[in-house]
């Protein structure tokens, strides 16, 4: 059972490999504070809601992850925007729709933190993580052939769905918040739906974490 300390990075994150992806291999370095390429349109902080919530300590590991996942996928869309090769009218369509969710989804996460008294921290620097689109994997993807550029893409995007497929069934089993459980359940639909868009393209299978 996962503890309820919030202060101490190297306890969350053990917490979230055992409560949510016992057999995940991490991979990448996260330098997310960092970043220079994040989108504009996100807030660094959202209001918080009227009611309090009471996060325990999966809650916040659980949040704290996702936030810099959610950051580093919107990045990589930001890249592909600038491609002619990823101009595929039906790719822009799956990734127009996966940037509108993961946006929405980055104002919930903060607003939970705030409504929880806790500071947005990005816990996971320097750590390796499994389906985290890192500077690493960006600069990779920059230096790749265009014509590979696309599938690759859709390989690290279906990392990140997927690996975020498997935290949202652990915050659902160990969370303490009904409010960041709810959240958690309607990100796995979502993520179900974006995986399901993304089938059969290039990318879409094999492990783009090796």
């Amino acid at each position: 059972m996962i503890g309820t300390g919030l202060k101490t990075s190297g306890w969350r994150i053990a917490g979230v490999v055992v409560t949510v992806a016992a057999t995940t291999v991490a991979v990448g370095l996260t330098r997310h504070s960092d970043r220079t390429d994040r989108p504009a349109a996100l807030p660094s902080v959202a209001v918080a809601p009227t009611a309090a919530v009471l996060l325990n300590g999966t809650d916040d590991a659980f949040i704290q992850l996702l936030l810099p996942m959610d950051d580093g996928v919107l990045a990589l869309i930001d890249h592909l925007d600038t491609l002619p090769s990823a101009a595929d009218p039906a790719l822009r369509a799956v990734l127009g729709d996966i940037r509108t969710a993961h946006r929405a989804e980055l104002v919930e996460l903060r607003r939970l933190l705030a409504a929880g008294n806790v500071p947005e921290q990005n816990i996971h620097e320097g750590h390796q993580m499994p389906g985290m689109v890192t500077d690493d994997r960006l600069a990779e993807l920059r230096a790749a052939p265009e014509a590979e550029v696309p599938s690759r893409a859709v390989g690290l995007l279906r990392a990140h769905l997927e690996q975020t497929v498997v935290l949202c069934r652990g915050e659902q089993n160990a969370g303490g918040s009904p409010e960041v459980k709810a959240l958690a359940g309607r990100i796995q639909t979502t993520r179900a739906a974006e995986l399901k868009a993304l089938a059969g393209r290039p990318g879409a299978t094999g492990d783009a974490d090796n």
